[in-house]
């Protein structure tokens, strides 16, 4: 990252004292972790921090200490908002309403927008997470346990336990120095990726039942009628997506989600040669290569036709441009 840049947020932070720290929408793993990594790291050093989720802490991140703080809107004025973890503001939903634009915005996107007055975007870095341990050990900030399990649960989280292909050796001594810090890796490791609950594998189950193939491309569609004969809380598709990337001889795998505002969640992830965040652009939408998202206006099937057109039609340029299969 820009020298310049880093000790201008450094003299930001330290100069301020009431602070809002958000993140985005359907938070995953990484935005729970680094919300909490740098608020908590803030608060000990004595300062007024407010920690803001549109949608809330999800029911499988409330065990990290520190998640009973998060809250849904911001309270009060602020000397300093930063966004953490968000490619563009339309993620972070509507909880800027009545603020103005963030003045820092840390994330590792290669689609982010740079909306803010200073922006720290890394797109060589696994995650936030992994960010804002090189930011608070490069300028001294408290590492307490809290503020270790959460970034190295982070960390975990968006690397699928160290295994997306844009995993690096600096990504694994952050984890080491994590866990020398007082993260404790197996149990984080078995909360972000080994735990699930009764009601995200019945949402599983609803998912599966709907999964098509066509050639190297599969997807799998849930409802809000899926969701509330289950009863899943959430907005997200339960990581589905993952599991559908595991599916052998496949390039690409998609996930619809139908969502309570009228639109349609849509995730993509592909292997290594096709990069899916240009079809998420296209929508509106970013993310990295492997993992993209999006959100469209329409029912499920008329998204769902457009984008599997679209997304089949990639598959061939791409694979046809690289003299892939």
């Amino acid at each position: 990252m820009d020298e310049a840049l880093l000790q201008a947020a450094n003299q930001q932070i330290q100069s301020t004292q009431r602070v809002l720290i958000l993140s985005h929408i359907r938070p995953d793993g990484d935005a729970i972790g680094s919300l909490l990594g740098l608020g908590l790291s803030l608060q000990s050093m004595g300062k007024d921090v407010q920690m803001v989720l549109a949608d809330g802490v999800p029911a499988n991140f409330r065990s990290l200490s520190g998640s009973d703080q998060i809250r849904t809107r911001p309270d009060g004025m602020f000397d300093l908002i930063v966004a953490l973890d968000c490619s563009d503001l339309k993620r972070v939903g509507d909880v800027l309403n009545g603020y103005g634009p963030p003045h820092i915005n840390i994330d590792h996107h290669p689609t982010n927008l740079n909306y803010a007055r200073i922006n720290l975007v890394e797109a060589e870095a696994v995650a936030t997470a992994e960010m804002l341990m090189q930011f608070l050990t490069r300028f001294c900030f408290p590492i307490t346990k809290p503020v270790a399990d959460a970034l190295l649960f982070g960390l975990i989280a968006d690397t699928l336990g160290f295994r997306t292909y844009n995993m690096t050796p600096r990504a694994l001594r952050a984890a080491a120095d994590l866990m020398e810090a007082g993260g404790d890796l197996p149990d984080l490791y078995y909360r972000a990726l080994g735990r699930r609950s009764f009601e995200a594998v019945r949402y599983w189950g609803a998912g599966l039942s709907t999964l098509k193939r066509q050639g190297r491309l599969v997807w799998a569609c849930l409802t809000q009628a899926d969701r509330r004969a289950v009863g899943y809380p959430g907005r997200d598709d339960a990581d589905l997506i993952n599991v559908l990337s595991t599916i052998d001889n496949v390039d690409v795998a998609l996930a619809f989600v139908e969502q309570p505002n009228g639109k349609i969640k849509v995730s993509w992830r592909a292997q290594p040669g096709f990069d899916v965040s240009t079809i998420a652009l296209q929508f509106g939408g970013g993310g990295h290569a492997a993992a993209a998202g999006a959100e469209l206006e329409g029912n499920l099937e008329q998204v769902q036709a457009r984008v599997l057109e679209i997304t089949q039609s990639f598959i061939n340029m791409t694979s046809q441009g690289n003299n892939v299969r």
